[in-house]
């Protein structure tokens, strides 16, 4: 029986091709707020920065995914105000892109189509973070959107409909 003889073989092949496949991918994080008692959730990726600026690198007009080994998604399943801009219950891609030196846009995809644009305030961080973060959390009845990596900020705040 000369194939039970490569069972071994191709297990350890297996297992060695998987452990260095898992080995370079980002965990995945995620975010939570509840508003109006509706939960809200954000999953990312959270790449490090390993000694880089990708925030700085990055150029004007391009988008950025936000985070890593796939799409950052928003869970809501209650409406949405970020100012003037409405976002229907639903899920969401959500990516970034920078239109100034120094400013930037939350954009949000339902269905593979633009769905919104929400400008962010940029800030400088104290400390630089590491690893990408994305929190949620409330604030005086409003939700606010922060992503931090390296020494920025960016962030919204919203409402619950």
């Amino acid at each position: 029986m000369p194939h039970r003889a490569l069972v071994p073989y191709v297990l350890a092949v297996t297992l060695g091709l998987t452990a260095a496949a898992t080995a370079h991918s980002a965990p995945r994080g995620e975010a939570k707020v509840t508003l109006a008692g509706k939960p809200i959730v954000v999953d990312y990726g959270r790449p490090s920065l390993k000694g880089r600026d990708m925030l700085g690198k990055a150029e004007v007009g391009q988008e950025w995914r936000m985070g890593a080994d796939g799409a950052t998604t928003l869970k809501t399943t209650v409406g949405l105000s970020f100012g003037t801009t409405q976002v229907p219950a639903g899920e969401y891609v959500l990516k970034a892109r920078k239109t100034s030196d120094t400013d930037w846009v939350l954009l949000l995809e339902r269905d593979g189509k633009p769905a919104a644009e929400v400008p962010l305030q940029a800030s400088a961080l104290e400390t630089s973070v590491e690893v990408f973060t994305i929190d949620l959390a409330e604030e005086k009845g409003q939700g606010v959107f922060r992503m931090s990596w390296g020494n920025r900020a960016l962030t919204t705040r919203f409402t619950a409909k």
